[in-house]
């Protein structure tokens, strides 16, 4: 089960990287008034996120740029940034680094038991299997939401 886990994850991060690429840089910063972010923040979203939740669950020593926390974390918004956000070849970059990372984690570290059970809101997470699935879950979510606020971007463009 924890290879599934890894090959579907590495297809989804695969699948969501040519999305990202496949989008003009021009668009990244529209926000339409349905939603509450931009596509540039979801994908650093995704990035720091995804960086987050496997380095709790399984060892993952992939460095991104410190100030992604600030610019990405949950509850931030970019009509709050006082920092210029990274460019869309940099998001890609290290997009594209965290796929190959994922492809080094072994499926048996998928099965060991957290160093201590992580709570986020009702969820429980016992086992680092637990954790990748969610995180590669909120990753998929979040590729959603992109895929949705392109849709209504490019409408409102037409």
């Amino acid at each position: 089960m924890s290879q599934n886990i890894l090959n579907t994850g590495k297809l989804v991060h695969n699948m969501a990287l040519q999305q990202i690429q496949a989008i003009p840089e021009e668009l990244f910063d529209i926000q339409p008034p349905q939603f509450n972010n931009t596509i540039r923040w979801h994908v650093g979203h995704v990035i720091s996120s995804l960086n987050y939740f496997l380095s709790l669950a399984v060892p993952f020593n992939f460095e991104i740029p410190e100030s992604y926390g600030g610019l990405f974390g949950t509850g931030t918004r970019p009509s709050e940034w006082t920092t210029t956000p990274p460019t869309k070849e940099e998001l890609v970059k290290y997009f594209s680094g965290q796929l190959e990372s994922l492809a080094g984690i072994s499926p048996s570290a998928l099965e060991q038991s957290l160093k201590a059970p992580i709570d986020l809101g009702k969820m429980h997470f016992e086992t680092a299997g637990e954790l990748v699935n969610f995180a590669l879950i909120h990753e998929a979510m979040h590729i959603g939401n992109i895929s949705s606020m392109l849709k209504v971007i490019q409408h409102n463009q037409a």
